[in-house]
């Protein structure tokens, strides 16, 4: 993969204007209807400016991803240092599952190994984040939690939050609401009734 030039640095305006038409693109009409051509009358740029910040659309995506990721990466930092933070996770991986620019970008690697070895690596990243947190978290919660184990954990909240989402996108919701109270009521056993902040 050819790297992306950087000759404005990464926080030119024209740059990230270009990311930002590219993910107003995804979200409304998909990856496929993201070109150099609308992406450049979105941010009211010259076409050969993609290629000269990019170049080539492999490398936009991958940091249209990265520049998602980065931001989900925080907010789940938050969450696991809130007061609570396996309901917080939980409502981390719930949100991020449900936007359809996670879709996007799940569908473009089934086309792009550029993009599904950022998504490869992005995961790795969040899944050592989320255990190595989650196992501090219920350790410090007693037998009873000890019960269960940090990967199984993390894996039943994104799994299922995922295949909700996905579901969901087809107006099919058979039995989620038990599958939300399967992890809700554990969360509730551990971590006692939610509270939010004021």
């Amino acid at each position: 993969m050819t790297p992306a030039r950087e000759p404005d640095g990464q926080d030119s305006p024209t740059r990230n204007a270009l990311l930002d038409a590219a993910e107003e693109i995804m979200r409304a009409e998909g990856y496929a209807a993201v070109s150099t051509r609308r992406l450049a009358a979105r941010a009211e740029a010259n076409p050969a400016l993609v290629y000269y910040y990019f170049g080539n659309m492999d490398n936009l995506f991958v940091e249209l991803f990265r520049r998602g990721a980065e931001r989900s990466y925080q907010r789940q930092l938050d969450a696991l240092s809130s007061r609570q933070p396996l309901w917080s996770l939980w409502e981390a991986i719930h949100d991020q599952s449900h936007t359809a620019l996670t879709m996007e970008f799940v569908a473009l690697a089934n086309h792009r190994k550029a993009i599904r070895a950022e998504i490869a690596e992005s995961s790795r990243r969040f899944r050592a984040l989320q255990l190595d947190i989650v196992s501090r978290v219920l350790a410090d919660r007693g037998p009873r939690a000890a019960a269960y184990t940090p990967g199984a954990l993390v894996l039943l909240m994104s799994g299922i939050s995922r295949l909700l989402r996905m579901e969901e996108a087809f107006d099919l919701d058979t039995a989620h609401e038990d599958a939300v109270a399967l992890v809700e009521d554990f969360l509730h056993e551990i971590e006692g009734e939610r509270k939010h902040s004021a």
